[in-house]
């Protein structure tokens, strides 16, 4: 059972062993959603283990009951064999969500007997190939940028593309606070054309158009990876092929499932240099500093001066910018 109660809840195991396994992966397994999406339900407070608050990180084992909105989640299979892989043609209006309250949602719009979510999304006003899979583990090995995992849209834009329009594009765009990662980029038509891209920001070929001049009124994704579109129309669905689900599986063997930043130790601050040296020569002394000094601190014969000069060591010589004056020296007039 898990260790580690505290007043809000279960804490993270600080210590993994064979038998456990994190949460996160617990729940994608069971065919509910990504791990990405689990995340997001644990932090929301909708997950329970044992009936109690889990925090992110949490790791289960045998005999832990997980629940998500109170309905319990069953362990996974130990194959793959029962996972579903399936091909979506995505008709314009359907949200790229599981919450079943949204209307239009992708799950019911399927209408699968299996317990399905969707790799990635598709903007509401956009349309073409999304894939949906039981499989939790390979979602975020198909979607992270750094793995490099192509996905290919046809876009028509609202007026014909320039002579620079393609250079632009494929070389990167300012968006987000960012610039797009090159990517390839052809003219098919006065007004259409192909792009490739391996990440995948928020609207982001809507927001290179955009930012270029362009607006776009139609976009088609066509393939994502090795699996491509073909002859589906809006609102079809297919399940993929074996040789499909192999290339898939061969392609994502070496891809990471988490980002290589959050493996990253936090970079060490380095502490300010505390500069010794002397007071610059030439700068004048505070005389209230002078005044709230303790007494004894003042100048004594051949010490260091404020100013950076050395007092002279014989009586009744001042330095050479003149020794200061007691109060009871008469003053000159």
């Amino acid at each position: 059972m898990i260790a580690g109660y505290s007043p809000y809840g279960l804490q993270a195991r600080s210590v993994s062993n064979d038998n456990t396994i994190r949460l996160n992966k617990f729940i994608s397994d069971s065919g509910r959603c990504s791990r990405r999406e689990a995340d997001k339900l644990i932090d929301s407070n909708r997950v329970k283990v044992n009936g109690r608050r889990p925090e992110l990180g949490t790791r289960v084992e045998a005999g832990d009951v997980v629940t998500v909105d109170g309905q319990e989640i069953l362990g996974s299979a130990p194959g793959k064999s029962d996972r579903v892989y399936l091909a979506y043609n995505k008709p314009v209006g359907i949200t790229c969500t599981t919450e079943h309250s949204v209307k239009g949602n992708i799950v019911d719009a399927i209408d699968h007997d299996q317990r399905i979510f969707p790799i990635g999304r598709l903007d509401k006003p956009s349309e073409g190939l999304i894939l949906l899979t039981s499989d939790g583990d390979i979602v975020n090995k198909i979607l992270r940028a750094e793995n490099a995992h192509e996905k290919e849209y046809l876009v028509t834009v609202n007026r014909g593309l320039g002579p620079d329009f393609a250079g632009k594009m494929s070389r990167g765009v300012p968006i987000l606070d960012t610039v797009t990662k090159p990517c390839k980029v052809s003219v098919v038509g006065r007004s259409v054309f192909k792009i490739t891209l391996t990440q995948g920001l928020n609207r982001q070929i809507r927001r290179m158009c955009e930012y270029l001049g362009y607006e776009v009124i139609q976009l088609v994704r066509l393939r994502i990876m090795s699996v491509e579109l073909g002859r589906l129309k809006p609102g079809q669905w297919r399940n993929l092929d074996q040789r499909e689900i192999d290339q898939l599986n061969t392609a994502i063997a070496s891809s990471k499932s988490e980002s290589s930043q959050r493996n990253k130790p936090p970079a060490k601050k380095s502490k300010p240099r505390q500069d010794r040296r002397p007071a610059s020569t030439g700068a004048k002394p505070d005389r209230k500093s002078a005044r709230k000094s303790k007494p004894g601190n003042s100048a004594r014969a051949g010490e260091g001066r404020s100013d950076g000069r050395r007092a002279s060591s014989k009586p009744g010589k001042p330095g050479k910018r003149g020794a200061r004056k007691s109060p009871s020296s008469p003053r000159r007039r």
